[in-house]
């Protein structure tokens, strides 16, 4: 492993900061104490970021799902802007990231970082079919790994999209039909032990899973434990062999998306049943990441990120009702929602001796804004045909404050492809509801005055929980909104050109 992940890379002798972009799946914003003191799920190793770093209260995810959130993480540009206009990728489906399209990790290549993703990809790959065609769109939710020819190479991911190394898989690891690591362009072992689906522990409806092929020794509980020594090992690697260049690594967990499968060590640890045990699992991995990184003296050189893709599963309603847990804190809606619990994320961050410690930040920041971000801090230069949707959070990660917000106005996405958007304190929904889950076929969500009217208008300074609708009270505020966002649109970018 060791000599793939040093290919394509060439030291560059200009001392720039590492950075390290730990990305949780489906961790909600009430579940970190640092965010929401009520959590009754033990984080202490993020907390312990938070203490020696900065937290940001009024981060956001791109999308209410993982697969557009990704995109936008990876190019700084909204997923809507391409052929993805709602939902999420399988593990066939082909590669949202168009050939040729500037992501992070290309930037930072140019710019002599070495570069590796370990975890869940989910932003889609290009398989062959066993009579040779090319898996397309259209028949991307193939379920039958037979019709796909593994002794291809499998292109369009990571080290097709600027990445040197990769070691994970291709869409969510224990739930999207192929249960397999793949190791920059091939499967570790042929998937060709097939997986029943249905519940993975009986009488626990949290752990159902897929039907699908499984690789041997692909254990669907231990995933996070492996991508952690993944990472590790390239830690140790490069603070061995490459401690002058700098890397940037990404690594993208399976917790806590469902089905929920902690390791056995964490089983029964939380006092919040199995979805805080692998809440707890996922703390543990970035305890780990982050100890590593001082253990080998990489601290004061290295821009730790620690964040989650969007707001917490339906399941967790649940365990709101079993132990008193509210995994969306305060906030209202859940994954896959335009409301707040839907897309606002925790977000930690550390630079030892560079951020403040113990800073608290209410700065708007989006996810696709690590591009422009990254870009500052490795002195690049951000083309005008790439980022767009990406701005320069790095005053406000260092804890500084300007006269204005950084970003004009952010654009939330759901997973039925319904818009809103966000100017300082004023959140316009174009639509009625939450943007996917119905309420009235789950547990209700807190009363909202106004359901009838055809949009929502919150202002989230007074309205944080977004209950008082005022779209019909503040026409001029809904249609400023609504134009700015057709801007947005029809200019293909919300950033400034340079």
């Amino acid at each position: 492993m060791a000599s793939a992940m040093a290919q394509g890379a060439q030291k560059n002798p200009a001392k720039r900061p590492n950075i390290l972009f730990i990305l949780a799946d489906d961790v909600g914003y009430g579940d970190v104490r640092c965010f929401h003191a009520a959590s009754k799920i033990p984080t202490p190793n993020i907390d312990r970021m938070a203490q020696e770093g900065i937290r940001f209260t009024d981060a956001h995810s791109p999308s209410g799902v993982c697969s557009p959130t990704r995109y936008g993480v990876l190019t700084g540009r909204y997923a809507w802007r391409g052929w993805l206009k709602r939902g999420v990728l399988l593990a066939y489906s082909p590669a949202m990231i168009e050939a040729g399209r500037l992501t992070v990790a290309g930037l930072l290549k140019q710019q002599g970082y070495r570069t590796a993703a370990v975890g869940k990809w989910h932003v889609g790959m290009t398989f062959t079919k066993a009579n040779g065609e090319i898996v397309t769109q259209k028949d991307g939710y193939i379920r039958d790994a037979g019709q796909i020819d593994f002794s291809k190479p499998i292109l369009g991911g990571p080290v097709d999209c600027g990445f040197d190394y990769f070691f994970g898989n291709a869409a969510c690891p224990t739930t999207d039909y192929l249960y397999s690591y793949i190791e920059n362009r091939a499967t570790v072992g042929l998937p060709t032990i097939a997986e029943p689906g249905g519940h993975y522990e009986k009488d626990q409806p949290m752990t159902e899973y897929r039907a699908g092929m499984r690789s041997p020794g692909f254990d669907l509980t231990t995933v996070d434990v492996t991508l952690k020594d993944v990472s590790v090992r390239f830690l140790e690697e490069h603070a061995k062999a490459h401690r002058e260049q700098p890397f940037f690594l990404y690594h993208a967990m399976s917790a806590a998306h469902m089905p929920i499968l902690p390791a056995k060590e964490f089983r029964g640890k939380s006092g919040v049943g199995l979805y805080g045990d692998f809440v707890m699992e996922a703390d543990w991995v970035v305890g780990e990441l982050v100890k590593t990184v001082d253990r080998l003296g990489l601290g004061e050189d290295t821009i730790i990120i620690f964040t989650s893709d969007n707001g917490p599963e339906v399941c967790v309603r649940e365990v709101r009702q079993e132990f008193g847990h509210n995994a969306s804190g305060s906030l209202r809606g859940l994954k896959r929602d335009n409301w707040e619990g839907g897309h606002r994320v925790p977000f930690v961050a550390r630079w030892t001796g560079r951020i403040p410690k113990g800073a608290t930040s209410t700065e708007t920041l989006c996810l696709t804004d690590l591009m422009a971000t990254a870009a500052a801090v490795s002195g690049a230069l951000l083309p005008n045909n790439a980022g767009e949707d990406s701005y320069d959070m790095l005053p406000a990660l260092l804890g500084k404050k300007g006269k204005r917000p950084i970003r004009e106005a952010t654009v939330h996405h759901s997973f039925d492809g319904s818009f809103a958007i966000r100017q300082g304190d004023w959140k316009l929904l174009l639509h009625q509801g939450a943007g996917d889950n119905n309420y009235t076929k789950i547990a209700p969500e807190l009363p909202v005055s106004e359901p009838d009217a055809t949009g929502q208008l919150y202002n989230l300074r007074a309205d944080p929980q977004e209950r008082v609708n005022l779209y019909r009270r503040r026409p001029e505020i809904v249609a400023r909104l609504t134009a700015l966002l057709k801007q947005y649109q029809d200019a293909g970018r919300s950033r400034p050109k340079g």
